[in-house]
């Protein structure tokens, strides 16, 4: 077939669409591969390393996440070499992280019998919570460099540029420039960051109080579906309600307006729904 490449995926034969990626094809035949910093709607950063995979010929192991499918590759998703990868990925990233809420590095680290302990001893890297704004909060200790706040920031999204990877090695983190706080930095607080976060590590300050308290409860949230009232874009909203209050507000990523993303009236201006101030 034209425009099609056939490979092998752990000796099964896929053919898919040029320009495909090896993660987009594992999942055709239903051999998925982990990830960590790949998100549906932005650029593949190439930072966890949890999706790699083997593929004959090559000297190092390939991240599936960019490697594109080419004709005739031969593709290990579960070889000795990946296992032994993912499970070190998963404990060099707990050695340093808090994984308290964070799933997908929590599932990572469960499906390769990672070792928390192995290099830290249970102790992550320390920094103190940052509340600077009445919007968000950055818990710094939960970031495991995924870059998903970088490209969210950046051209994949809003555009706005206000925060990028500082520093190197161990000192690495993200930064708004300088050691900032965001009320000095370019931020335009649209939270779209927040949105993409996989670890809490950016986080919105009613979700971030509720969990400090521990009134935050999962099984108590419903999710009801609506459409943002602020403009005329058409902005697809879920409103996450918790004790019949707003706490959250998110977009679909499915959606063809947002594709998860929303500006800073649509993410956190939902005040206004609930107050009992006299019009």
């Amino acid at each position: 077939m034209e425009n099609t490449v056939t490979l092998t995926i752990d000796g099964e034969s896929v053919t898919v669409a040029q320009g495909t990626t090896l993660r987009a094809a594992c999942e055709e035949v239903q051999h998925p591969v982990p990830t960590l910093c790949w998100h549906e709607n932005l650029t593949a950063a190439n930072a966890c390393r949890a999706c790699v995979v083997e593929v004959k010929g090559s000297r190092t192991l390939v991240a599936s996440c960019s490697r594109i499918a080419e004709a005739g590759m031969e593709v290990q998703t579960a070889s000795e070499r990946v296992l032994n990868s993912r499970k070190v990925v998963a404990e060099l990233l707990l050695s340093t992280s808090d994984a308290s809420i964070a799933p997908d590095l929590q599932s990572l680290a469960a499906i390769s019998s990672a070792d928390a302990e192995r290099f830290s001893g249970g102790n992550t890297w320390a920094q103190p919570v940052r509340e600077d704004n009445n919007l968000y909060v950055r818990d710094l200790a939960k970031c495991i460099l995924c870059y998903r706040c970088v490209e969210a920031c950046g051209d994949d999204a809003q555009n706005t540029f206000a925060i990028a990877v500082a520093g190197r090695g161990f000192n690495a983190h993200i930064d708004a420039g300088f050691g900032r706080d965001l009320p000095e930095s370019d931020c335009v607080y649209c939270g779209n960051c927040v949105a993409v976060c996989p670890t809490g590590a950016l986080i919105g300050k009613r979700e971030f109080d509720l969990r400090a308290r521990g009134e935050w409860d999962e099984d108590k949230i419903t999710t009801t579906p609506t459409v943002c009232s602020f403009c005329g874009v058409g902005c697809e909203l879920d409103l996450h309600v918790m004790d019949n209050q707003i706490i959250k507000v998110t977009s679909p990523l499915d959606h063809p307006v947002t594709h998860g993303m929303l500006c800073v009236k649509g993410r956190f201006g939902y005040e206004f729904a609930q107050s009992e101030e006299p019009v």
